[in-house]
Formats: C-alpha cells, structure tokens, sequence
C-alpha cells in the first residue's frame, strides 16, 4: 500500500481501529506500534481530505471569476493556488516510501574506515550532518553507542532517530561515503581522502517476529568507552551482545541502567537480524538497503569533494550539488529525494 493509495488507506484505518478499539488492546505488546500506525494513516487522510476541500473551493472561485472581473479574487486565487501546489509537492515524497517499514525508526551506525584519524573526523562530520538533519524534521535522535578516539573524531557511532518515515527517509544513505579535502591533520597541508561507511536499518515493531535463543547470545558488560557528554554514561552498566551463530556484535553504553542497555541492544540486534535475513533471501538482486561493500577506494555510493573544488556526487542516482556546506549542515532532503525517484524509475 502507497500512503496516497485513498482505497488502500481508508481500509487500512478502519482495520486499525476496529483493532484498537478490541477488548485487551492495550496490554499487546504491539499496541505502542498499532497505534502509531493508525495514527499516521488518520494524518494521511486528513491531508488527502485538505486537498480535496481546498480543491473544491479552488473550483468555486474559478467559477466566480468566470462571471466577476475581481481583481482581489483573482489575486486570492492565484495565491491559495499557489500555496496548493507546493503543499502536495511537499508531500510527493511520501509516495515513494511504499515500503514494508519506510514509515519506521531508523538505526543509523556509522563506522570510520581506511583514512586514520581523517576518516575518524569525517565519522564524526556525518554524524553531525545526520543529526542536524534529523532535528530539522523535529525527530528525536537518541545516540545508543559511540567510541570516541582520544585524539580526534569518532570510530563508530549508532543512534536512532525516532519519527514517522525515518527509515524511509534514511535508507538511501546505506553505504560508504567518501571525503576529499585538505586534511587538517596533515602538517604540509596535503589532500586526503577518507571513508566512512553508514549502516541504515528499520526499527522493527513487536509483531515482527525474530527467534534469538537465550543460548545463542553471550553478554558482556564493561565501562562506557566514550569521551562523556551529554549522549555517553560513565558507568559500569554498558552491555556488549554477541550473536554466536552470526558473529553479529551490538552494544549500547548510555541508558542509566544494565537492563536499559541489554533491551535497547536487543533491539538493535533484531533489526541487524532481520537485515541478515532479507539480504540473504535476496542475494541475488540487489536489496532495498543496498550492497554492502567495503570501505576503501571504488567503493563508494557518495563523493563530498572539499578540495580542489567543491562537489557533492551521488554515484547511484547522478544528483550533484555544489552547496557542500548547507548539505553537511544537514540539508539532504533534494539528495535524498532525487535517490528515491531513481529507486523508483529503476524499478
């Protein structure tokens, strides 16, 4: 079901509050994830609702005009037609995020590659502009790990950005990204690159099931590595979890409780699980999150050139933009929607 599927949606959100509306609906373990979703499909249809209304009375003035020379009618029409447009243009993106989990949580880990202390401070320069623009969106971002180096930058962070079609947004992002520049790290002022790869998965809802055995996993405990702040707690209570059948390793150091921590690792573990599975159902085509490459040369699915000119390059979607700056600082919405419209073409 698209958002805009009008037929599609209507029964979507009956089902939903019939469902809301059933006898011991609020002790499910699901409910927190039904309710959001019938929330965002009432949201859907009042928009939808506004066009047509706005429509309707775009059509009424239109007829006035017809029969009355006003100058101040025209000018009114002109303007609330205006507005109309960019309204549903705001909107289109939304179409494109058809997807099983587009309108979940996102979890976003970034990890510093080959590069040295280059690519530690570009880890840190994308997690900037991931949170600035999460913050634009008004989504909540809540950092779940991060190892700072001592030096400079950050060797891998993972947080969340929590909000409706957070994953729909981020999704494209999946991949290594690539920074040329002069490195500031670099006493003779010589050009450098560096890699970061970015790792996008959904939050998954409780009805998704995802077996994980008590036998399967080992968890370890230890003391926030990180450099403190206001994302990172000093103590003793940060979990570390292994899958032992996939090698898979999550870890969250900044809940204030071990118990905290083990539930929010747990979680990133079923989405890494989840992540596992349909790529691996899917190897032979390339999957919805993209391929997993490794973070050096020629692998790269972004180019964000600093020097000598300024130029960023998507290498899937073709989008260039010279205005590197307002995009580090989180301007990412034309990129991003130019890659959705180039997942959609393609497909």
């Amino acid at each position: 079901m698209t958002v805009f599927d009008l037929p599609a949606l209507k029964k979507s959100e009956k089902k939903l509050t019939e469902t809301t509306l059933s006898e011991g609906f609020w002790e499910r373990g699901d409910a927190r994830d039904v309710s959001r979703e019938l929330s965002s499909a009432q949201a859907r249809l009042a928009e939808i609702d506004g066009f047509d209304r706005e429509f309707a009375e775009l059509e009424t003035l239109e007829e006035l005009l017809t029969e009355a020379d006003d100058a101040e009618l025209q000018d009114e029409f002109y303007e609330r037609s205006r507005r109309l447009e960019e309204d549903i243009a705001s909107k289109r993106i939304f179409v494109l995020m058809d997807g099983e989990h587009d309108i979940s949580d996102a979890i976003v880990a970034i990890h510093a590659g080959s590069g040295g202390l280059d690519s530690q401070d570009w880890c840190e320069m994308l997690f900037r502009m991931y949170v600035r623009w999460a913050e634009s969106h008004e989504y909540e971002v809540a950092v779940l790990d991060e190892l700072r180096d001592e030096e400079a930058g950050i060797k891998s962070v993972t947080f969340e950005a929590k909000g409706d079609f957070a994953y729909g947004y981020l999704k494209g992002e999946q991949g290594v990204h690539r920074l040329v520049r002069i490195s500031p790290f670099d006493a003779a002022h010589r050009r450098h690159t560096s890699f970061t790869s970015v790792e996008v998965l959904p939050v998954l809802p409780d009805s998704v099931e995802i077996e994980i055995r008590p036998e399967d996993i080992r968890m370890d405990t230890f003391r926030s590595s990180g450099a403190g702040g206001q994302y990172v707690n000093m103590t003793d209570s940060a979990v570390r979890i292994t899958h032992i059948p996939t090698g898979i390793v999550v870890s969250c150091q900044v809940e204030r409780s071990q118990h905290m921590n083990r539930a929010v690792a747990m979680r990133v573990l079923r989405s890494k699980l989840f992540d596992k599975t349909m790529r691996e159902r899917m190897e032979q085509i390339e999957s919805l999150q993209g391929e997993k490459r490794s973070i050096s040369w020629g692998n790269q699915i972004r180019s964000y050139t600093l020097q000598p000119f300024q130029l960023i390059k998507d290498h899937r979607s073709g989008f260039e933009a010279g205005n590197v700056n307002a995009i580090l600082d989180g301007d990412l919405d034309e990129m991003i929607m130019a890659y959705l419209k180039f997942v959609k073409t393609r497909g």
